[in-house]
């Protein structure tokens, strides 16, 4: 089964799918298929890049999983279908790991003993709440859906995009 992702906004998209108050600023993700969803995020904060994981969140259902208004305008997403298998993924490679996990940084994720694992980007605009909704597309030839078009190449290093930027050391570069 392949799958798609829709991407919103705005506080007045999070009221018209769920009845939330117009006053929470957050980021959301809304899980509109019939399975269990794990989720993982990843962005960058004062100290640098973070990646945490796992929300769980049930079929039909959405989970706040930052709370309070939005700093960064990047922010990097993976999801895991639990029952029917499958995933959200993009070229953007954290580190994760199976258990739930906060990690700092996404250089040597398998020498420092976690997983390397694709994350998509979610460009926020600077919106200080966005939602994201997860949907199944049952069509053969689907493919992700997202607020870029899928020609885009990967911005450059150093830079917003695709890949997070890399480190501010010397003869550091981003993850192949």
């Amino acid at each position: 089964m392949l799958r798609f992702l829709l991407l919103g906004g705005t506080v007045l998209t999070l009221a018209s799918f769920g009845g939330v108050t117009p006053a929470l600023a957050d980021f959301r993700l809304c899980n509109n298929t019939g399975s269990r969803v794990g989720v993982a995020i990843g962005y960058r904060d004062k100290e640098g890049w973070l990646t945490e994981g796992w929300w769980n969140v049930s079929a039909r259902s959405c989970e706040t999983i930052l709370k309070g208004q939005l700093t960064a305008r990047y922010y990097y997403l993976y999801a895991v279908d639990y029952d029917q298998g499958g995933e959200w993924s993009g070229k953007s490679f954290m580190c994760t790991r199976e258990k739930e996990f906060t990690i700092r940084g996404f250089e040597n994720c398998l020498a420092r003993g976690y997983d390397r694992t694709g994350f998509f980007e979610i460009d926020s605009a600077e919106q200080k709440s966005w939602t994201v909704q997860l949907s199944e597309q049952a069509q053969a030839g689907a493919k992700p859906k997202s607020s870029a078009p899928a020609d885009v190449p990967p911005s450059p290093a150093g830079s917003p995009g695709a890949q997070p930027p890399a480190p501010a050391t010397p003869g550091a570069s981003p993850p192949p």
